[in-house]
């Protein structure tokens, strides 16, 4: 299984033709406890740096952008519901899965090992 991670914090895990989407623990740690997400809806094509997921913590407010160029196929309504499972356990708790038109643009973005230097 292919995970990659983005300098957004985000993480982007290969599975077969689609990439899931969520945000990283570090990420998750920053944010503090999620009070809402606002899901994109399904069907909804996105070009890489769109704004795609709304966050609010008790902190703060922001975004997650498409890592990819893509379109949306399903999302996690649980999160819609409850979205402190994202500080619960932020690598399980995925916001969409996108049907990506070129997965060789996931070559741009860190490994595990190397998302962990660039956090350090």
């Amino acid at each position: 299984m292919t995970v990659k991670y983005t300098e957004e914090h985000e993480w982007l895990r290969v599975e077969g033709d689609l990439v899931v989407v969520g945000i990283t623990e570090h990420a998750a740690e920053q944010l503090g406890d999620v009070v809402f997400v606002e899901l994109p809806e399904v069907e909804t094509k996105v070009t890489k740096g769109d704004e795609v997921v709304v966050i609010e913590s008790v902190k703060a407010a922001s975004d997650i952008l498409s890592p990819l160029d893509g379109e949306i196929v399903e999302v996690n309504e649980a999160l819609t519901d409850t979205p402190a499972l994202v500080n619960e356990d932020a690598m399980g708790a995925w916001f969409f899965k996108m049907k990506v038109e070129d997965m060789e643009q996931l070559d741009a973005y860190m490994s595990e090992d190397e998302y962990k230097d660039f956090i350090a």
